[in-house]
Protein backbone atom coordinates (compact mmCIF):
# COMPACT_ATOMS: atom_id res chain seq x y z
CA UNK A 1 0.00 0.00 0.00
CA UNK A 2 1.31 3.42 -0.95
CA UNK A 3 0.20 6.59 0.79
CA UNK A 4 1.12 9.91 -0.80
CA UNK A 5 0.60 13.14 1.10
CA UNK A 6 0.33 16.65 -0.29
CA UNK A 7 -0.51 20.11 0.93
CA UNK A 8 2.18 20.93 3.46
CA UNK A 9 3.99 24.23 3.50
CA UNK A 10 4.61 27.43 5.40
CA UNK A 11 1.85 29.47 6.98
CA UNK A 12 1.51 32.29 9.47
CA UNK A 13 -0.01 31.66 12.87
CA UNK A 14 -3.78 31.79 12.65
CA UNK A 15 -3.77 30.59 9.08
CA UNK A 16 -5.07 27.40 7.48
CA UNK A 17 -3.73 24.49 5.48
CA UNK A 18 -5.33 21.42 3.97
CA UNK A 19 -3.44 18.15 3.76
CA UNK A 20 -4.48 15.32 1.47
CA UNK A 21 -3.42 11.71 1.27
CA UNK A 22 -4.14 9.33 -1.57
CA UNK A 23 -3.91 5.57 -1.12
CA UNK A 24 -3.08 3.09 -3.84
CA UNK A 25 -2.10 -0.53 -4.16
CA UNK A 26 -4.42 -1.81 -1.45
CA UNK A 27 -6.28 -5.05 -2.11
CA UNK A 28 -8.62 -4.52 0.81
CA UNK A 29 -10.58 -1.56 2.07
CA UNK A 30 -8.55 0.67 4.35
CA UNK A 31 -10.80 0.62 7.37
CA UNK A 32 -8.61 3.04 9.28
CA UNK A 33 -6.99 6.19 7.94
CA UNK A 34 -5.42 8.95 9.92
CA UNK A 35 -2.83 11.64 10.39
CA UNK A 36 0.07 11.64 12.81
CA UNK A 37 2.74 14.25 13.30
CA UNK A 38 6.24 14.44 14.66
CA UNK A 39 7.89 17.66 15.78
CA UNK A 40 11.66 17.91 16.21
CA UNK A 41 12.77 16.16 19.37
CA UNK A 42 9.29 14.82 20.12
CA UNK A 43 7.50 11.54 19.74
CA UNK A 44 5.09 10.95 16.92
CA UNK A 45 1.53 11.73 18.03
CA UNK A 46 -1.95 11.19 16.70
CA UNK A 47 -3.53 14.21 15.08
CA UNK A 48 -6.77 12.70 13.81
CA UNK A 49 -8.15 9.44 12.54
CA UNK A 50 -11.27 8.36 10.70
CA UNK A 51 -12.77 4.95 10.18
CA UNK A 52 -14.47 3.71 7.04
CA UNK A 53 -17.89 4.42 8.53
CA UNK A 54 -16.93 7.98 9.47
CA UNK A 55 -16.10 7.70 13.16
CA UNK A 56 -13.40 10.24 14.02
CA UNK A 57 -10.86 10.70 16.78
CA UNK A 58 -8.72 13.77 17.47
CA UNK A 59 -5.66 14.56 19.50
CA UNK A 60 -6.44 16.86 22.40
CA UNK A 61 -4.29 19.72 21.10
CA UNK A 62 -6.14 19.97 17.78
CA UNK A 63 -9.75 19.49 18.85
CA UNK A 64 -11.93 22.29 17.54
CA UNK A 65 -9.27 23.47 15.07
CA UNK A 66 -8.65 20.49 12.78
CA UNK A 67 -11.14 18.40 10.86
CA UNK A 68 -10.55 15.03 9.20
CA UNK A 69 -12.61 13.56 6.38
CA UNK A 70 -12.31 10.79 3.85
CA UNK A 71 -13.61 9.85 0.44
CA UNK A 72 -13.86 6.08 0.29
CA UNK A 73 -14.43 6.07 -3.45
CA UNK A 74 -11.31 8.13 -4.16
CA UNK A 75 -9.32 6.45 -1.36
CA UNK A 76 -8.35 9.78 0.10
CA UNK A 77 -8.16 11.26 3.56
CA UNK A 78 -8.04 15.01 4.12
CA UNK A 79 -7.00 17.06 7.11
CA UNK A 80 -8.31 20.62 7.28
CA UNK A 81 -6.18 22.61 9.71
CA UNK A 82 -7.44 25.99 10.91
CA UNK A 83 -6.18 28.44 13.52
CA UNK A 84 -2.70 27.02 13.14
CA UNK A 85 -0.19 27.71 15.87
CA UNK A 86 3.62 27.51 15.91
CA UNK A 87 3.25 24.40 18.09
CA UNK A 88 1.60 22.68 15.11
CA UNK A 89 4.92 22.77 13.25
CA UNK A 90 5.83 19.18 12.44
CA UNK A 91 6.12 16.58 9.74
CA UNK A 92 2.65 15.20 9.15
CA UNK A 93 2.27 11.55 8.16
CA UNK A 94 -0.66 9.77 6.60
CA UNK A 95 -1.38 6.43 8.24
CA UNK A 96 -3.70 3.60 7.28
CA UNK A 97 -4.68 0.04 8.09
CA UNK A 98 -6.79 -2.69 6.53
CA UNK A 99 -8.51 -3.70 9.75
CA UNK A 100 -9.91 -2.24 12.93
CA UNK A 101 -9.68 -1.80 15.79
CA UNK A 102 -6.16 -0.49 15.65
CA UNK A 103 -4.26 2.16 17.55
CA UNK A 104 -1.89 2.91 14.71
CA UNK A 105 -1.94 1.61 11.16
CA UNK A 106 0.69 -0.48 9.44
CA UNK A 107 1.03 1.76 6.38
CA UNK A 108 2.75 5.13 6.36
CA UNK A 109 3.25 7.92 3.90
CA UNK A 110 6.55 9.70 3.45
CA UNK A 111 5.44 12.77 5.38
CA UNK A 112 4.82 16.40 4.53
CA UNK A 113 6.28 19.32 6.46
CA UNK A 114 4.04 21.97 7.98
CA UNK A 115 5.77 25.06 9.34
CA UNK A 116 3.78 27.68 11.25
CA UNK A 117 5.53 30.95 11.95
CA UNK A 118 4.55 33.45 14.60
Amino acid sequence: VQLVESGGGNVQAGGSLRLSCVASGNRFTLMYMGWWRQAPGKQRELVASILYGGTTKYGESVKGRFSVSRDNTQKTVTLQMDSLQPSDTAVYYCNANDTIPVEVGAYWGQGTLVTVSS
